[in-house]
């Protein structure tokens, strides 16, 4: 099955998790139909096996999850336990499933679900449901001002204004590439965020873009942001991912040698 997708500027993936074939296939297309993000544009991958989603999130990086509880292999209340529990991941995670007991809907919640949605559901109130996730999701205050900190990101000029230790401003120009990169890593400042996410940031498919490609582009916006330790900000690999983007404290600053992939920090996805 294709990915759908909506194209307008910005990208928010979804994944799906339901072991009907037919019930997935009309998730994915009542999402891609009716979902209005505005400026995103929505890309949902769907799963039928409980385990592919797991591997999936092992390398990928989603803005919303969908599960189905009832999945043989590895049903969605197991996964989201592993998701919160092991993985320490809060992204938003809505249950679509038949089974419809008070009990079951408080142990969803309980062990971490946003929100619950029993089947059949009603394609416009579902859509409402996630939007209302991504409004809300800590983020969304932040991208709303566009500034992150010190950093405030100037989409008409495609360019990202700092506010220097001594107060004045720093106004640098980027490509509408790097612009689009440096937005999808701060949005996501702390988190590895996969090569995958960031080649659909660009809105290329990964066979359309060399891997070094993605690469080089990285380099430069890790030169032109200044993006080392002394800038509040370290830029890393996270190996067998993608990249992460982490403040460092005072203390722990030095003069940057090593922050980049190009020869420094990679850091180890845990299982």
């Amino acid at each position: 099955m294709d990915i759908s997708k909506i194209h307008t500027s910005d990208a928010m993936r979804i994944a799906v998790l339901d072991d009907d074939p037919a019930q997935l296939g009309y998730l994915v297309h009542a999402l891609a139909r009716n979902l209005d993000m505005g400026d995103e544009f929505v890309s949902c991958r769907p799963f039928s096996q409980g385990e592919a989603l797991r591997r999936s999130l092992r390398q990928e990086t989603y803005d919303l999850l969908v599960l189905d509880w009832n999945v043989p292999d590895l049903d969605g209340v197991e996964l989201l336990n592993w998701l919160r529990n092991f993985q320490k991941s809060d992204v938003p995670v809505i249950m679509l499933t038949s089974r419809s007991s008070e009990r079951d809907v408080e142990a969803a919640l309980r062990i971490g679900a946003d929100d619950y949605v029993v089947k059949p559901f009603r394609d416009l109130e579902l859509c409402a449901r996630v939007r209302r996730l991504m409004i809300r999701r800590p983020l969304a205050t932040t991208i709303k001002a566009d500034r992150f900190g010190d950093w405030k990101f100037d989409h008409p000029n495609l360019c990202v204004h700092r506010t220097q230790t001594d107060g004045s401003a720093l106004s640098i120009s980027l490509t509408d590439r790097e612009f689009r990169l440096a937005l999808a890593l701060f949005r996501h400042m702390g988190q590895p965020v996969s090569r995958a996410y960031l080649l659909e940031a660009l809105g290329v498919q990964s066979e359309e873009l060399p891997s070094r490609a993605l690469d080089s582009h990285i380099y430069r916006l890790r030169n032109k942001l200044g993006l080392h330790s002394a800038s509040g900000l370290r830029l890393q690999t996270v190996y067998g991912r993608g990249y992460r983007l982490v403040r460092v404290e005072p203390s722990a600053q030095s003069s940057g040698d090593g922050d980049d992939f190009d020869g420094g920090v990679n850091v180890r996805n845990s299982s």
